[in-house]
C-alpha cells in the first residue's frame, strides 16, 4: 500500500470521525442543557424544602424551650398542691426539653444538607462552560466537514448513551421489540 493511499485512508477516517462529531454536537448540547436544568430544579426544590423544614424545626425548638420553662415554673409553684401533678409536670418539662434538643439537631442537619447543595452551582458552571465551547466549535467543525470529501460509507453515527431527554428516550415498546428481535 502506498503512502498516498494510507494518507487518503487516514483523511477519510478523520473525515468520518469529524462528520460523526459534528452530527452529535447539537444532541450533546441539548443533553447538557437538560442535565443542567434538571439538577437546577432538583437543587432548588431541595433547598426550598430544607429552608421550610429548618423554619419548622426552629419553631418547634422555640416552643419546646418555652413549654419546658413554663412547665418547670409551674412544677415549682406553690399553687399546685398535689405532688403527683408536680412530678407529671417535671416529666412534661423533660419531654419538652428533649423535643427542643431534637429540633436543634434537625435544624443543624438541614443546614448541612443546604450547604451540600453547592454542587449544583459548580456543575452548572462547568456545563455552561462546555456548552459555550461546543457552541463555538460547532460552526467551524461544520465548515471543515463540508470542505472534506464525503465519507466512503453513509454509516450513521451512534447516538450518545446516558441521560435521555424525555422526547428522545426509548419507549418500553421499543425495548421489547429490540429484545424480541434478539430472541429474548
Amino acid at each position: 500500500m502506498s503512502d498516498a493511499s494510507i494518507q487518503a485512508m487516514i483523511r477519510a477516517d478523520a473525515a468520518q470521525v469529524l462528520h460523526d462529531v459534528v452530527e452529535e454536537l447539537p444532541d450533546a448540547r441539548e443533553r447538557l442543557a437538560y442535565v443542567r436544568s434538571m439538577t437546577e430544579q432538583a437543587a432548588t426544590k431541595v433547598l426550598n424544602l430544607v429552608e421550610a423544614a429548618a423554619d419548622d424545626a426552629e419553631a418547634v425548638r422555640k416552643k419546646g424551650r418555652e413549654l419546658s420553662d413554663a412547665l418547670n415554673r409551674l412544677a415549682l409553684s406553690s399553687n399546685i398542691s398535689p405532688d403527683r401533678a408536680r412530678a407529671l409536670m417535671k416529666l412534661c418539662a423533660a419531654y419538652a426539653s428533649d423535643a427542643a434538643s431534637f429540633a436543634a439537631r434537625e435544624k443543624s442537619l438541614h443546614t448541612e444538607i443546604m450547604m451540600s447543595q453547592d454542587f449544583q452551582d459548580l456543575s452548572g458552571q462547568v456545563i455552561n462552560k462546555v456548552s459555550r465551547m461546543l457552541e463555538r466549535a460547532e460552526p467551524p467543525l461544520k465548515d471543515l466537514v463540508a470542505s472534506l470529501p464525503a465519507p466512503a460509507s453513509a454509516a450513521t453515527s451512534a447516538e450518545l448513551g446516558g441521560v435521555q431527554t424525555p422526547d428522545k428516550a426509548l419507549k418500553q415498546d421499543d425495548v421489547d421489540d429490540l429484545l424480541a428481535s434478539l430472541g429474548f
